[in-house]
């Protein structure tokens, strides 16, 4: 083939559902928009599938045969950092939250269009490479030491056990050390998607961190709660 006619492969995504029917509705609609859909209909499967090959994310359902998305989700956390689009049937906050503290990009109940399907996994996908874009130097603040290039935290040598969206959170404050951002800035760096005024899942991303580094809310060493405002990463000389 010239290279004037050349083109790339088509982005690979995997959907993990149970319901046929509209597994095939949805493979139809994405392969139309020129991506390449694998499909898994259990929970074992799916995640079988998941880490035997490499894709460019993952659309993954809640509720699974054989394993539930949520055990789904748990395992390939500790093996990938692929983007993964959560489907919920209940489209309740729990099941939202939940989600997001085991590693989740983002979620969309299931009663979705196909165009907001579409819109979603663009967002996820268009994060993913922003992210992976702007991966270059590892950054240390005190003890603290986060490898964007080996998605790996430290803490005084010792590594740090963290999802995807606890490193992503914890590698956006320690860039801006020193520097307050809001809520709202975190939750479109972090999340990337349409948020309401008093969601929470920021909050609860924070105090996973905070344990993890072994941090007082109330006395902090490394991230501090600037109130009415968002968060910050303490410069190394405070920590």
């Amino acid at each position: 083939m010239s290279a004037a006619t050349e083109t790339f492969p088509p982005m690979r995504l995997l959907l993990v559902e149970d319901d046929v029917r509209l597994c095939r509705l949805v493979k139809e609609y994405l392969e139309g928009m020129g991506y390449a859909v694998s499909l898994a209909h259990t929970g074992p499967s799916g995640l079988e599938l998941a880490l035997r090959q490499s894709f460019h994310a993952v659309i993954l359902d809640v509720m699974l045969p054989g394993m539930d998305g949520f055990e789904v989700l748990r395992r390939l956390r500790i093996h990938s950092t692929v983007p993964v689009l959560m489907l919920t049937g209940r489209g309740e906050e729990a099941d939202r939250i939940v989600g997001l503290e085991m590693g989740a990009d983002d979620y969309l109940p299931k009663t979705f269009s196909t165009r907001e399907l579409l819109a979603r996994l663009r967002a996820v996908l268009r994060r993913s490479a922003v992210t992976h874009a702007k991966q270059s130097a590892a950054v240390a603040v005190g003890d603290l030491f986060v490898d964007p290039d080996t998605h790996s935290a430290t803490l005084a040598g010792e590594p740090i056990p963290l999802t995807r969206q606890e490193f992503d959170l914890l590698l956006s404050l320690a860039q801006s050390s020193g520097r307050v951002k809001t809520r709202e800035q975190l939750l479109l760096e972090v999340a990337d998607r349409d948020f309401e005024v008093f969601d929470r899942s920021i909050d609860v991303l924070i105090a996973s961190l905070r344990k993890k580094l072994n941090d007082d809310a109330k006395a902090p060493l490394w991230i501090e709660t600037i109130r009415g405002v968002g968060y910050t990463m303490k410069r190394p000389r405070e920590s």
